[in-house]
């Protein structure tokens, strides 16, 4: 299915994007690793044969131009993984972050996402091919405790995912969206040599669950299969999930030891 793909990642200088450009090179595709990060970027291309570009996914000329230089170099984009991301948590109450934190929320986890779709789909549509993937979280279909804004705005990645998929699955476009919930990443303060277990999984668990996944046309990508079930609740007993919901947040902020978002995998 990848071999021979022209595919573009973002944020693909560490964590998830890196582990997911390393896999789909294994797999035989021909990898564009974008990163703000250049130097990060270069180190992922360099060891899996593929090609190195910065890019501020919250500019859309920037994505625009990566478009055209990977299609340059490599063919018409097949698959856009789009994956840049971050967390920066609240001080305070649930509305404490400050308008900027939202608003980088915003352009990093949903605007650059439709750049990214601005930018393919025309030419996917043409071709009757083509695959979306955006990295949202399990937040985005359940909550984070302590960061609204990125739970507002993953939840908010899902439902443009889903758009893309009602819209453009007669076009020959597939689409999917990952939702992991706890990764030793950087986001964490990890790395894929960090000790996991239990909710705590690592980047390259998340590539392989990504390659099985987009193997079966997957729509919803779920690296922790537990996810699903707390959907389910969510959806047939909202009141129930919610109190379960506060529950965590009160036993996190009892029993962790710095308070710290990157320990809440700890209580999951």
């Amino acid at each position: 299915m990848f071999a021979g793909k022209t595919i573009i990642v973002t944020g693909g200088g560490s964590g998830i994007g890196a582990a997911v450009a390393r896999a789909f090179a294994v797999e035989g595709a021909k990898v564009c690793v974008a990163d703000l990060n250049l130097n990060a970027a270069t180190d992922v291309a360099t060891a899996i044969g593929g090609i190195a570009m910065a890019c501020d996914v919250r500019d859309e000329a920037q994505i625009v131009d990566l478009v055209k230089k990977v299609e340059t170099a490599f063919g018409p984009i097949d698959i856009f993984f789009s994956n840049a991301g971050l967390a920066r948590g609240e001080p305070g109450h649930a509305a404490s972050a400050s308008t900027e934190v939202w608003q980088l929320n915003w352009d990093v986890h949903v605007m650059a996402h439709v750049y990214a779709a601005r930018a393919v789909l025309p030419g996917m549509i043409e071709r009757g091919q083509g695959y979306l993937v955006n990295v949202a979280s399990a937040a985005g279909l359940l909550n984070q405790i302590g960061d609204a804004a990125y739970s507002a705005t993953k939840h908010a990645a899902v439902s443009l995912a889903e758009s893309l998929a009602i819209t453009h699955k007669a076009d020959g476009i597939d689409v999917s969206v990952v939702c992991p919930q706890y990764v030793a990443t950087p986001l964490l303060d990890m790395d894929d040599d960090s000790e996991v277990g239990g909710s705590l999984i690592s980047a390259s668990e998340v590539a392989d669950c990504v390659i099985a996944g987009m193997t079966a046309k997957d729509f919803f990508i779920l690296p922790h299969p537990q996810v699903a079930d707390y959907m389910a609740l969510r959806g047939t007993d909202h009141a129930h999930w919610l109190s379960g919901m506060q529950a965590l947040r009160r036993k996190f902020l009892h029993e962790s030891e710095s308070g710290e978002l990157g320990e809440m995998y700890k209580f999951v």
